[in-house]
């Protein structure tokens, strides 16, 4: 009879005890979620503190329950982000959307803008370089190249503008030749016509590695392209410049056999970024959370299709209907492996890439005098 007794005491005991853990762990807050309606009244209160030698009271004694404060706050920053109005942010490109700009589709495909509080615009350039359109405002970021930024900083009336990210690590461009046609190095480049587009590097690159390899530059004829693509190599012109990720693509789908000649091969301060994503001094200074915010999910974005090339080109085609997916996938394939290649990090860059392209561009008279490298590009607002 005594063991009955204390038995069914203790059993009274457990009881009380499991309930005062039971009020402790869930409380008004859990209340509602499973009834609907708010626990109060001297009962619940009550409740706490018959317990109140365990775990309560030194909740109690401290004056807030830690675990109800992290939802609490969870809870009121999701009402902001809510109630906050969507930041318009405008991008500008470089040229029509391509497999260089797929991070940024996702991105907004994906809705990883929106989760960061911000309502994207992605634009082709309609007039001038998209450089001077981010420095005089008419974007908040633009799609240009190291190249174009150490020339807008060097200029008589420099541009007030900076990389914030690189969009591929290494460049992926370089010279093409019709594979029929006997010229296997810059050496063979005298006599022959190049194509290009009338950039300010072009002549200097293609002094340089001709010089490197012994030939004359001044035998060599330059023309500005057509259009006409890859095509133009059979019987227009000798050599133009392609992209690695999209002309060498179009040559392969299209069974013209071509001759590549990387120019970071034929000359290691060629190694440098193309494309990169720039934003006006202004907007770093004056929003940088915005800035922080728009990386982060770019990165996100570029993250994606890393992992996701085939899911990223369907994504892609979305905004660029005029190209075939089978183009968009095999570019797509390409490039996802190149885009951190050697980086710890998306959008990385280094002072010595830069340093050494401003010295090549010095030495080739593209500019009149160096621009230090912290100038011209910052890690700051990466993610």
């Amino acid at each position: 009879m005594k063991r009955r007794k204390t038995a069914v005491w203790m059993a009274a005991a457990i009881s009380v005890a499991l309930a005062g853990c039971s009020g402790q762990g869930t409380g008004a807050g859990q209340g509602n979620l499973e009834t609907g309606t708010e626990m109060t009244g001297d009962k619940g209160q009550a409740g706490h503190e018959t317990a109140g030698d365990g775990v309560n009271a030194q909740i109690d004694r401290g004056g807030t329950n830690p675990a109800k404060e992290s939802r609490r706050a969870e809870n009121e920053g999701e009402e902001k982000a809510k109630a906050a109005p969507m930041q318009d942010v405008t991008v500008i490109l470089d040229y029509v959307a391509n497999t260089n700009h797929t991070g940024m589709y996702v991105a907004l495909d994906q809705g990883y803008y929106e989760e960061e509080g911000l309502q994207v615009r992605i634009i082709e350039p309609t007039e001038g370089a998209t450089a001077t359109l981010v420095a005089v405002g008419k974007g908040d970021f633009g799609i240009s190249y190291q190249e174009d930024v150490t020339i807008a900083l060097t200029s008589a009336d420099p541009l007030p503008v900076k990389a914030v990210a690189a969009v591929i690590q290494h460049n992926t461009s370089g010279f093409a030749v019709y594979e029929d046609k006997d010229v296997r190095s810059p050496k063979d480049f005298e006599g022959k016509i190049y194509a290009g587009w009338g950039g300010p590097g072009e002549e200097a690159v293609l002094k340089a590695v001709m010089a490197q390899n012994q030939a004359d530059f001044s035998k060599l004829t330059m023309v500005i392209s057509d259009g006409s693509g890859f095509e133009a190599l059979r019987d227009k012109a000798d050599i133009m410049w392609f992209f690695e990720g999209w002309d060498n693509v179009k040559c392969r789908l299209h069974d013209f056999p071509i001759r590549y000649m990387p120019v970071r091969d034929l000359d290691e301060r060629l190694d440098y970024y193309t494309p990169v994503i720039i934003a006006a001094d202004n907007t770093l200074e004056q929003k940088p959370d915005m800035v922080r915010r728009f990386l982060s999910a770019t990165a996100r974005g570029y993250g994606y299709a890393m992992d996701n090339p085939r899911e990223s080109a369907q994504i892609l085609q979305k905004y660029a209907p005029d190209y075939s997916l089978e183009l968009l996938t095999m570019s797509q394939e390409y490039l996802s492996q190149k885009y951190m290649e050697d980086a710890d990090r998306w959008g990385e860059m280094e002072a010595r890439v830069w340093d050494n392209y401003t010295e090549f561009m010095v030495e080739y008279g593209v500019i009149d005098k160096a621009v230090e490298a912290e100038r011209c590009f910052t890690n700051e607002f990466l993610p």
